[in-house]
């Protein structure tokens, strides 16, 4: 059985499976996908398909578990809680030096996020990988559910449509990834600064707020700014300057 440090929960398995299934993405993007014309726009006449797809995401008696390794040692894990009546999925990251995971994001009734802006999603998708998740279109897919960026460059779409394209059968791309970047997430899209490499924004939900009283702690958030945009962690650099 799968275990994420610090993370209590119930039977992790991988999910890796689900990958290669191309009605698993609308279901999985599902909660940025609000009203009839999205829906119909992303899952056409798969409904009931992607209904007993989603019954077998939400299981109880297994909780997929997709892991996207970065460059600098972390792993994000994308979680499907399947607690009774508490549903949702968890969005974390963990490198060995930590005792336990951080949140980065969770989608459910009582959100938290953004976890992540534009840029970043870009480069952690984009970062190479040789173990777990390596594919680009279906590491941003899968992250896609922990952005809230109220500046998006112009070819946003343009690229969300793409990987929408590789992996999916939906019919429209373009207009499925104007839709979701229109809603992004459950929150208010987030305006994000940097200083210090230190990435955060003003989400009145998100784990990245400084101003939140729960937010990560400041050595924390400049540890996971770094490994999104593909930087070392702050222990492979201090091992470094002691060898």
């Amino acid at each position: 059985m799968l275990k994420i440090p610090g993370y209590e929960g119930g039977p992790l398995v991988r999910g890796d499976a689900h990958l290669d299934d191309p009605l698993f993405w609308p279901v999985h993007l599902a909660s940025c996908l609000r009203g009839e014309d999205a829906q119909r726009a992303a899952f056409g006449a798969d409904w009931d398909a992607a209904m007993e797809l989603y019954r077998t995401l939400s299981a109880e008696h297994e909780w997929p578990v997709f892991s996207v390794p970065l460059c600098s040692g972390h792993t994000i894990y994308v979680v499907y809680r399947n607690f009774v009546d508490e549903w949702g999925v968890d969005y974390l990251i963990h490198q060995p030096a930590w005792a336990e995971a951080e949140t980065l994001a969770v989608v459910d009734g009582h959100f938290m996020g953004p976890g992540m802006a534009w840029p970043e999603l870009l480069s952690a998708a984009r970062q190479s990988a040789t173990d777990d998740i390596g594919d680009a279109d279906a590491r941003l897919l899968l992250l896609f559910p922990t952005l809230g960026d109220a500046l998006l460059p112009d070819d946003a779409a343009a690229t969300l449509s793409t990987s929408l394209a590789d992996l999916t059968l939906i019919e429209e791309p373009s207009e499925v990834a104007r839709m979701l970047l229109e809603n992004q997430g459950q929150w208010a899209p987030a305006r994000w600064r940097s200083a210090g490499g230190v990435w955060t924004n003003d989400g009145g939900h998100s784990y990245r707020n400084p101003c939140n009283t729960f937010a990560l702690p400041e050595e924390r958030l400049l540890e996971i700014s770094s490994a999104l945009h593909g930087g070392s962690s702050i222990a492979a650099r201090l091992n470094r300057a002691t060898d």
